[in-house]
């Protein structure tokens, strides 16, 4: 391989993950130079704060069980970048993402690569992977008008569960995020229920002025599906708020005339979503006050909370939110450069009453454990576990 192209791994390897600035013109400028040389799968495109991964990967594995060629994009990964994006049932392997990266490379050029964010030079990685396929999931990676993964035309925009998130750079208000978000839309969008009737009249303005039509999801106990698909989360333990999303997932499947097996989410594993790693040790990826709102609810008794967080997130209000069902908090040390304070997460859970220590390392069979606070999180627990 020639000192111009390095691999795949190296590549990543090299490209910083998070940016002070965001330059929006240099996706699209990148994407118009691609275009022309990649084919376009019919494309959903999923927004939102919470709920997006568990959403798309549902709308993806039942399009692809019912025998469509299936993509889905997502981020971040939990412990490979391999998961991200994900192929006809199974994670992309190192040879097609190589090829995928060779082709970029030809396409764009080193200096257009070098330039690309990491998320956005990963989401044109995608379209590369998924040109020959029928329909492609891509999850929006921060906001939605201005994401990597708006650059493409879609046949639907499907708005999950809209909370306060990423305030530097969404806005602080749940107007402005939502704001933020439903400028993505393009000619149909479905609106996931909301725990904010704000979110709904924004999602109505804006279809209005874009001329799109918007379903609203009509997630209540009487649709029929509902039963069926609590009874597939309780036998799955998923958790009520899992349900809520798969009602969500068919509704998008049903407007796009796409059919479909609801048994078949039996066999859907979604790793990382209230996930049970072992009999009494549940990890979820959720991060902020909304997903510990679901969490809480799904909790049914009290649990060992192991826990960390970025310095970004309102963790004073996670913990609030979580501290009915938590008997103590395990504090695990998490390696990223957005890691908040270790002594200010002390402080907190001293503010608020929350009893805690550090993780040792150890699993008591006797208690129940929540490995809960990011996707960091759950990587540091799974890789001690590993080690162990």
């Amino acid at each position: 391989m020639n000192s111009k192209m390095p691999s795949f791994v190296d590549f990543l390897k090299n490209k910083p993950l998070y940016y002070k600035e965001i330059d929006h013109t240099r996706i699209a400028n990148a994407y118009a130079q691609l275009k022309p040389h990649i084919k376009h799968p019919k494309t959903i495109h999923i927004v939102g704060t919470n709920g997006k991964g568990s959403t798309g990967r549902m709308i993806a594995y039942l399009a692809y069980k019912s025998g469509l060629k299936t993509g889905h994009f997502s981020s971040p990964h939990i412990m490979k970048f391999h998961e991200r994006i994900w192929v006809n049932g199974a994670d992309a392997n190192d040879e097609t993402l190589e090829a995928a990266h060779q082709k970029l490379f030809g396409i764009l050029g080193r200096a257009r690569c070098d330039a690309l964010s990491y998320f956005e030079y990963t989401t044109l990685l995608a379209l590369a992977v998924f040109e020959n396929l029928d329909l492609i999931v891509l999850e929006a990676g921060l906001g939605g008008e201005h994401d990597a993964t708006n650059v493409c035309d879609k046949i639907l925009s499907v708005i999950t569960p809209i909370g306060i998130d990423h305030q530097a750079f969404l806005g602080d208000s749940v107007e402005e995020i939502a704001g933020t978000k439903i400028q993505s839309i393009q000619k149909r969008a479905l609106l996931a229920p909301q725990p904010f009737n704000e979110v709904v009249k924004v999602a109505q303005e804006i279809a209005k002025q874009k001329g799109a039509e918007l379903f609203l999801s009509k997630s209540t106990p009487v649709d029929a599906r509902l039963k069926k698909l609590n009874a597939i989360a309780k036998q799955k333990s998923w958790g009520s708020y899992l349900a809520s999303n798969a009602l969500v997932c068919l509704e998008a499947l049903d407007i796009l005339g796409i059919p479909y097996d609801i048994d078949d989410l039996n066999s859907l594993e979604l790793f990382g979503r209230f996930y049970p790693w072992s009999k009494n040790v549940r990890i979820d990826v959720g991060h902020n006050p909304l997903a510990a709102s679901v969490i809480e609810k799904a909790l049914e008794r009290k649990v060992v909370l192991i826990y960390n967080s970025l310095d970004d997130k309102d963790y004073e209000e996670v913990l609030r939110i979580l501290k009915p069902k938590v008997c103590r908090v395990e504090i695990i040390p998490i390696d990223s450069e957005r890691a908040a304070a270790l002594a200010q997460i002390e402080k907190t859970l001293q503010k608020i009453g929350l009893p805690y220590t550090y993780f040792k390392e150890k699993i008591n069979k006797e208690e129940e454990y929540l490995v809960f606070g990011s996707f960091h999180t759950v990587e540091a627990f799974l890789k001690k576990m590993d080690k162990k």
